[in-house]
């Protein structure tokens, strides 16, 4: 287990294994907890970074709310890959941690080398259904503040983390949660690098925003893993890692020859 200080702000972050880069970034309420057995596996072919985000899990939970922004958590990202000496890595994510892997791409497309993009969204292009996904996160962030960790979710993936602090999940959810602009879903045709985009098949609030990335970046490929729900590699790990690790060998080929 190591830290990087960031600024004072200290990221916690693991790695297992060697060979290519593929980091993994949890979703929100999470932690990297969700990659144990994962990472565990997938490390027999890749150098393995899983990661807090910032206000979550065992990372730093700074009381300015200045310090949770997109921006500084993608140059967190940026910091991890510096940090174990990898100019490009295969960048995956889950739920809030696939869009920050669309914006790591948008930020440095340079330094991905293909993504993995799960039961996730590209965001909101109109303003009308960007400011109602908003709402619901002023009013998640709200009762962190009022509820304290009773206000967590009952997900797996959030099960299985621990946090320090659910205020740093208030300003994480109205910092790097809410979301301003449509530069990312703008972007997604752009994404010029073996793309896997993989949704629970009973993940009905990801379901469409899946197959609208599957269908809008040039060469994609769609897995929708029966009977999952949200979490799809604790739900479902067998199907989950035969869709990702087969993804990531035809990746690894695809490199090979260019």
């Amino acid at each position: 287990m190591s830290a990087l200080d960031r600024a004072g702000v200290r990221i916690h972050y693991e790695v297992r294994g060697s060979g290519p880069a593929l980091l993994l970034t949890h979703g929100f309420s999470a932690s990297c907890a969700m990659w144990a057995k994962s990472a565990d596996r997938l490390a027999q072919t890749h150098t393995v970074v899983t990661w807090d985000i910032r206000g979550h899990g065992a990372s730093d939970c700074p009381p300015d709310q200045s310090l949770y922004t997109v921006p500084l958590t993608v140059g967190d990202m940026a910091a991890l890959l510096d940090a174990i000496g990898a100019e490009r890595a295969v960048v995956a994510g889950h739920s809030l941690g696939g869009f920050l892997s669309l914006e790591f791409h948008l930020a440095h497309p340079e330094r991905v080398a293909a993504l993995a993009l799960i039961d996730t969204g590209p965001g909101y292009r109109s303003e009308g259904p960007r400011a109602g996904w908003n709402d619901r996160i002023e009013k998640m962030a709200a009762a962190f503040e009022r509820k304290g960790f009773a206000a967590l979710g009952a997900g797996a993936e959030v099960r299985a983390a621990t946090h320090r602090d659910p205020l740093g999940l208030a300003r994480a959810a109205r910092g790097i949660l809410a979301q301003h602009d449509g530069r990312v879903i703008e972007s997604v045709p752009k994404i010029g690098v073996p793309t896997l985009v993989l949704v629970g098949e009973k993940d009905d609030a990801f379901l469409a925003g899946s197959r609208y990335m599957a269908e809008k970046i040039p060469g994609a490929e769609l897995a929708v893993i029966p009977g999952a729900g949200h979490s799809p590699n604790l739900e479902k790990p067998e199907e989950f890692h035969r869709a990702l690790e087969g993804f990531l060998s035809r990746a690894s080929a695809a490199r090979t020859r260019s």
